[in-house]
Parts: structure tokens; sequence; C-alpha cells
């Protein structure tokens, strides 16, 4: 399944700069040692060494900007090989249309003193200053100053950083609602994702099942199906509804091609129920796990704040992610004949992520097509059909989502943790899910803090990069919640339990 292209390729422009009263030798030295450090121990074609060393003259900034838009850079490293000068430097970050970070040369060794001090662990406070005059936002590393070797991976850092926030600009949600009777939980305020640079277009679930049914008899179902059966394996034990279900992807993908307008990157809200099943003759599970795979996330239950964690899940990890239920406890006797003197979690560490179906064939330990267990309780069974089921793979995750409030603000949680490779018995895409005080989190940070059940997973330990990216494009860091340590209380922690 060959995933398509709906994130970017980030090149960064290096601009190195320096004060008029240092030497430029000295900055365009270590902008070539740190050029050189990059290319050495990372893909070399993700960055741009700008030739033009700054002094302080605007023309100069200006030329360097026409330079670094002429090499086709997306996001920009300001780096200060000395003192640097703050007027010239911080307005080539303000005209740069694109992500940005600054970092800084550290002093290489003591016998450079007296001749060769550039001074730019100085130079960045006032780099820091400037640009809060200019009102320009710009990445500073959490220790921003360092040798070649230091700098080069700060860059390579700022790189999913600068991902998000450059893709995020040129994303559109395509969202087929509304969300469902009772289901308040995924209100989404779309004020703020037009704040965060994202187009949104709403449509009618009667609009995407008009589309559909125009898509009877399309050609090219016999491929997906093809596709489908080689995906499933031996895991395909449903295929008569293949056919219904290939219709719809065709239907999803056709859709994005018509409706992406100018936008480069799009990701889907769907629905799946009330009247999805008994009009479409299936639920739409697998296909959108089959998207994820392909790199287009689709969240169930018109959760756009959630196909939004999805999306920027995918763009911090390179990889695909899934939605999932922050759905039940782990039975006390399980826990005990599975976890416990196994691994060290408490009980309260535990819980079972869980959704109907949507999670990728290859984050599933095993996998089948079967029919959705609470829907065939009150309907006929064949109208269920088209989930995805299987245990979650073993292995370190990211729990997180971010989340517009009702008052009008974001929010976002973070907490990293790992899928424990113990038996669900249980159905859907499902997990064994341990994350440290887990329990403390959910009371005072999810339940506290008004999030919804649904919460974005990413495969591999992700946390710096999410919480920098919530960061830069304007989560107010008390507005990022995370798993607390033991013996860090939370402000609403009852101190005397």
């Amino acid at each position: 399944m060959n995933r398509m292209k709906n994130t970017p390729e980030m090149k960064i422009g290096i601009v190195a700069v320096s004060r008029d009263c240092f030497p430029a030798p000295l900055s365009k030295n270590r902008r070539e040692a740190l050029v050189k450090a990059y290319s050495e121990k990372y893909d070399k074609n993700d960055i741009y060494e700008c030739p033009i060393t700054i002094i302080e003259s605007e023309i100069d900034m200006v030329n360097a900007l026409d330079d670094i838009k002429k090499a086709g850079c997306n996001a920009l490293c300001v780096y200060l090989g000395n003192f640097g000068p703050e007027i010239s430097e911080t307005l080539l970050a303000k005209h740069f249309d694109g992500p940005k970070m600054f970092c800084a040369a550290a002093e290489e060794a003591q016998g450079g003193l007296l001749d060769s001090r550039g001074d730019a662990y100085c130079g960045m406070l006032n780099a820091s200053y400037n640009l809060a005059l200019r009102n320009t936002h710009a990445y500073i590393p959490e220790y921003p100053v360092g040798d070649a070797e230091d700098c080069a991976d700060m860059i390579h850092d700022f790189i999913p950083i600068a991902k998000a926030a450059y893709a995020l600009q040129n994303l559109k949600i395509i969202s087929f609602g509304p969300r469902p009777m009772n289901f308040l939980a995924c209100n989404a305020p779309i004020k703020q994702l037009y704040n965060l640079g994202i187009e949104i277009e709403e449509n009618s679930e009667l609009d995407l099942f008009e589309s559909f049914k125009n898509h009877e008899g399309d050609s090219r179902i016999p491929e997906i199906v093809e596709e489908m059966q080689k995906d499933l394996g031996a895991g395909n034990k449903i295929p008569e509804v293949l056919p219904k279900l290939a219709q719809y992807e065709l239907t999803l993908k056709d859709w994005i091609e018509k409706h992406k307008g100018y936008r480069k990157y799009v990701t889907l809200t769907t629905k799946c129920w009330p009247a999805f099943q008994t009009q479409f003759g299936f639920v739409p599970c697998y296909v959108n796990s089959r998207l994820a795979a392909q790199g287009i996330p689709v969240s169930c239950e018109v959760d756009i704040y959630g196909t939004l964690s999805e999306f920027i899940g995918e763009l911090v990890s390179d990889d695909a992610v899934t939605l999932l239920d922050i759905n039940n406890s782990v039975p006390k006797d399980m826990y005990e004949e599975s976890i416990r003197n196994k691994f060290d979690y408490s009980h309260t560490d535990t819980f079972m992520g869980f959704h109907c179906g949507n999670t990728c064939t290859s984050k599933l330990s095993f996998h089948e097509m079967k029919y959705q267990k609470i829907m065939a309780s009150t309907l006929p069974r064949e109208v269920t059909n088209g989930t995805i089921e299987g245990d979650i793979i073993p292995g370190d995750i990211t729990f997180y989502r971010i989340q517009g409030t009702a008052e009008g603000g974001l929010r976002a949680y973070i907490a990293e943790g790992e899928v424990l490779p113990v038996a669900t018995k249980s159905f859907g895409s499902i997990g064994v899910f341990a994350i440290r005080e887990m329990g403390r989190f959910y009371r005072h940070v999810l339940i506290e803090k008004n999030f919804p059940h649904h919460g974005a997973v990413a495969f591999g330990k992700f946390g710096k990069a999410l919480f920098e990216v919530f960061k830069y494009i304007g989560v107010d860091v008390n507005e990022i919640g995370y798993n607390q340590p033991a013996g860090v209380r939370y402000p609403t922690e009852n101190p005397w339990k």
C-alpha cells in the first residue's frame, strides 16, 4: 500500500549572521563547520547553506532572503556565528514566510578567547528581545548555544516542528457531519482552526452518500479490492463486503482531489453511525485504517480536532497514527495475571485504548475483518461489516491531543508510555496501554481540563517534538498537560490524599 504525498519535505536555509564590529570570517567559518557537521550526521538535503554572511546592512538581509527563497527553502535557521546584528537578523525572521529558528555558536577553545571570541551567547539575548519587539515568533531550542555538532542536532530537532508549522498553514480538513446525537464530546469550535491557518470544509453526510452512489460500478473498484485482499491476507473473513468498501475508498479519494483546492495537504473526519450503516450497508473503519496507512488520517465521529491531532502526529513521527478511545480500565484479574511482577506499572497506570477498527494492519499484532459488535446488538449483522480487529502491536507510544475549547482557546496534552504485550481478550482495534502515573493524569488533566475521550496515538516516543510543536503553533504552555511524575502535585490535586 503506497503512502500518498500528504506531508511536506523541509529544506532549511541556514543563514549565518555577523555584527560589524566582529570578524565576519568567524561567523562564516563556524557556518561552514555547522553545515559539514550536519551533512556528516544527517541528510544534507535537509539544509541549504546561504553563502551570504549578513553584516548589519538591511540590504544584505534582503539579499539573503532572496537567496534562500530562490533555493526553495521553506524553513529558516538564523545562526549567530558571533554576537550578530540584532536588527538585520530579526528582520530576516520577520520577513521570511515560514517556520524559523535561532541558534548560536559556542566558543571553541580557550586559546581563542582573545582574538576569536564571538559572544553569540550574549547576542542570543538581544535576538530574543528584538524578536519580541517585532512580534515575530521563532523556535529557540532549550539550550540554543553549542558547537557545530550541537547546533546540527538542534536543526535536526527543528525539522518535525517546522514540518508541522508549515503543513498546518497549508492544510484543509474535510468533514462529513454533523456529529452523531448524544456526542457532544467531540464538539469542535472551528475559530481556532482558522487562527492556526487551517481551512475547513464541512459537508453533509447526504453529500457523501450521493457521491458514494455515483461511484457504483466504478471501473477502479476491482483494483482496490485486490489491494485489500493482499493487505488482509488470512484475515479476509468477509470478502463480500470488499467491493462496497473499495467503492467508499474511491469516493473519499476523489472527493479529496476535487475539493482540496489551493491547499497542499488534506485530512478527513467522517461518521459511522447512527444512520451510516443502514444506508451505506457497512461501517467504514477498515477504509479509515487504509487511508491512515496511506498518509491521510481519518477520524471517526466527526472529531475535527481528533483528525488534526492525528495529522500532527503523522508529521512528527513520519509514520501512520491512530485515534483511540481512552476506553476502559484493565480488569484486576488481568492485571494480577499478566502485568503485576512482569512490568513495572501499578494497576492505575494501565488502561485499554480501543476503537472499532480504524487502526491500520501494520500497527496490529494480528488482524481480521469483522462486524461491529456493539452496533450488531441492535442492527442486522451484515450492515455492520467493515471493521478491522486485532491487538495493537506492543512498543513505545505517545498518547496526545490538541483541542479547541468551548471558551475559544486551545489546549493539549502529551503522555509517553507503551502498549504492553498482553492479550486484550476483547474486540476492535485495541491494546493494553501503560503510562506512568496515568491515574493522576486521567483525573487532573483529562477530566479536569475537559478533554474528550478520543486520543491520538503515535507509535514511538515523540513527547519532546509534540511539546515544541504545540508551543510553536500557539498553545499556551500552561495549557499543555502531561503526566506529572510521582511526588509532583497537580494544582487541583488534594495534598492530603
